[in-house]
């Protein structure tokens, strides 16, 4: 199932650097795997770091190294390539940097098992072109299709045109980039495990996090394609949202600019719900919240986030499993662009040997797919909540004791083709002995990347409310931290975890007809009612239905706003909506995810309903073959009755041709 879910390793060459140091000013090179100071590499982001921190040339470094870093300070291997004092460290260098920090907050959306990822919505230029990007923290380049790509797919939005930003530059050949063939602009390329790549240029334009976030439009770096192949040709979504270690990283531009702490946030939400936040920049953790620690220079360049897992226990019972099985080539890696989970052989023979010890009552079945053979039971019941009593409790157990606790949907995937039936979204990695952790491991959890403190912090909750209440609570940037404050992050007060589902969660599987929003706008009628026609197509683009399924029922004026009701109806070639897609639907409004434009001001989701599918009568369920028999009867009755026909024609002629010699009766002669 790699097809869909779209673990993503970049091969990009390291950059080398050619010196000698003195060992005991630099102890965190050996610690991050290298025997001497000899032949140190240095991956690009750290490179790009470096020119921008130094004044003076690059080899100042081999000749005068700096102090030995304080005790506590930023992790082993950065702090060398600072020009500071001993006690300095990365968030606390310049104090007038703090007063900028902020955040940006931003929605999720689609569905795990419907897309196979999570998107976020970006807008690059002037004006701003809206995109639809895929979350990958396992993707170091932010990257849109470009309005001279001939090899680019089709996909959710109109194509990057940089000729229509007033403020798009190319990023012209340096030494820090690769350069095309000209030696004029920066080229970029990204190749990933499961046969798909992206090429290009690279670009710089103001970057924009939407009308939800206080984070302020930033000027970044970015891809603008020219090629696509596999996946990446073939997905709906835009382009990708490079969130991994890396110099072209949003996230490492955005540090870099001062305006955000080093640190992000993901909520993705839970099964048959999708959607959720991401938020840019530190938060205030919870007070319960998991925390592992994940090495940035475990491989010395990589741009992955890797957690410290040392064991799984399934109901209680811990896997009788050599810890270092967790260990192999790149540890194990926590990628949101990836959709399932991934386990060395070992460790996954005995996750699912222990889950099946423990599902005797239920029936394993055939996966819904026949190219693949998945691990499917059924008899579980179609209620997501209830199924921690039929499925048992996962936890994942880290290197300092803590444990994550998986519900079930952490770890099974919906059966498409049979009602209460659910399949092991946990697969063997091949031969590869590297563990993914995909997106379906932290559904419904608020998961930390602490960048500045090497740890990665984990909180169950219902992601779903957590944007819903972040985007109600409207809290203003922080008040700056002291020069000497330890940590800088706290920035936004930490949401409850709900104890209930959303009130938008549909009870079991319906097969819906209609679903109709009651929804006010902060427009007048008058100005409103020339654009209904422009209003319902960007509802449709963004819901990603088709114009013709959007319906307008109702539009009255309310005082000074405006009273729409929409229906939404299956598209021509689906007899439903799903449960799925109608719950995404309602959320989307709920939560405030559907962007339009400002025009149309801001609105509220008064009330909703569903209409499940209407039983149809025999008649009606099978009109349309009564109609075939029909016509076929009449076709073979004029076909039969025009054979018929020509016969008997042909027969009456053969009739009236006589012979010459042949006797006639004789006539009587008429007088004249």
């Amino acid at each position: 199932m790699l097809t869909q879910g779209s673990y993503r390793f970049v091969h990009s060459s390291p950059w080398h650097f050619l010196c000698t140091l003195d060992l005991h000013h630099f102890e965190g090179i050996a610690r991050a795997g290298y025997p001497n100071g000899e032949g140190i590499q240095l991956p690009p982001y750290h490179l790009q770091l470096l020119y921008r921190r130094l004044s003076s040339p690059i080899i100042s470094l081999c000749v005068t190294p700096p102090p030995p870093p304080h005790a506590g300070s930023l992790p082993a291997m950065l702090l060398p390539l600072f020009l500071s004092p001993p006690n300095a460290s990365r968030t606390s260098s310049d104090p007038r940097r703090l007063l900028q920090r902020s955040n940006a907050r931003m929605g999720l959306y689609d569905d795990l098992l419907l897309r196979g990822y999570y998107t976020t919505r970006l807008w690059i230029g002037t004006p701003p072109q809206r995109f639809a990007l895929i979350v990958d923290t396992g993707s170091t380049i932010t990257y849109v299709p470009c309005s001279s790509c001939q090899q680019c797919g089709t996909h959710q939005d109109p194509k990057f045109q940089p000729e229509l930003s007033s403020t798009y530059q190319p990023v012209k050949c340096n030494l820090d980039c690769n350069c095309d063939n000209e030696k004029v602009q920066c080229v970029y390329e990204r190749q990933y495990a499961e046969m798909s790549s992206s090429s290009g240029v690279l670009g710089e334009d103001v970057v924009s996090f939407g009308s939800l976030s206080n984070l302020q439009p930033q000027r970044a770096v970015f891809g603008c394609e020219n090629e696509e192949t596999g996946d990446l040709f073939s997905q709906r979504a835009d382009g990708i949202m490079g969130l991994g270690r890396g110099d072209l990283s949003i996230v490492d531009q955005l540090v870099d600019k001062g305006v955000v702490s080093d640190s992000f946030s993901l909520c993705y939400g839970g099964m048959d719900v999708g959607g959720g936040a991401m938020v840019l920049g530190g938060i205030s953790p919870p007070t319960d919240m998991v925390f592992t620690h994940s090495d940035p220079f475990r491989d010395g360049n990589s741009p992955y986030y890797n957690i410290d897992l040392k064991n799984i226990h399934v109901a209680g019972k811990p896997l009788l499993l050599n810890p270092r099985v967790f260990d192999g080539k790149h540890g194990t890696v926590l990628d949101s662009g990836t959709t399932y989970a991934y386990l060395p052989e070992e460790a996954f023979l005995a996750f699912k040997d222990a889950i099946m010890k423990e599902l005797n009552s239920l029936q394993k079945i055939r996966g819904p797919d026949p190219n693949y053979n998945d691990i499917c039971f059924s008899g579980a019941g179609s209620d997501v909540l209830e199924l921690s009593k039929t499925f048992p409790a996962v936890d994942m157990v880290f290197s300092n004791g803590q444990k994550l606790s998986l519900s079930p949907e952490n770890y099974l995937f919906r059966h498409s083709k049979e009602h209460g039936a659910y399949c092991l979204g946990v697969f063997q990695n091949g031969k590869d002995p590297t563990t993914l952790l995909g997106g379906i491991v932290v559904r419904n959890t608020l998961v930390t990347y602490d960048r500045e403190h090497s740890k990665i912090g984990f909180w169950k909750t219902n992601c779903s409310e957590l944007w819903e209440r972040l985007h109600k609570s409207g809290a203003p940037p922080p008040m700056p931290s002291a020069p000497n404050e330890k940590n800088s992050t706290a920035e936004i007060p930490p949401t409850l975890a709900p104890t209930k589902a959303p009130h938008y969660v549909l009870p079991g599987e319906l097969q819906i007809g209609e679903i109709t929003f009651d929804i006010i706008f902060n427009v007048s009628y008058s100005d409103l009612e020339h654009h209904i026609t422009e209003l319902a197509k960007f509802i449709a683009d963004d819901l990603e239905v088709n114009l013709s399924q959007v319906h307008l029922l109702n539009f009255t004026p309310d005082g000074n706003d405006s009273l729409i009701r929409w229906a939404i109806f299956p598209a021509d070639s689906s007899n439903y909506i799903s449960n799925a897609t109608a719950m995404n639907m309602i959320a989307r409004f709920a939560e405030h995810q559907v962007e339009l434009p400002g025009t149309f001001g801001s609105y509220k989701l008064v009330r909703w309903s569903i209409e499940p599918l209407a039983k149809r009568t025999w008649w009606q369920q099978n009109y349309t073959i009564v109609l075939i028999a029909i016509i076929g009867t009449l076709l073979i009755g004029l076909s039969a009755s025009g054979m018929w026909f020509i016969y008997r024609n042909r027969q009456q002629k053969l009739t009236a041709y006589k012979p010459v010699n042949a006797a006639v009766p004789e006539q009587e002669l008429q007088p004249i």
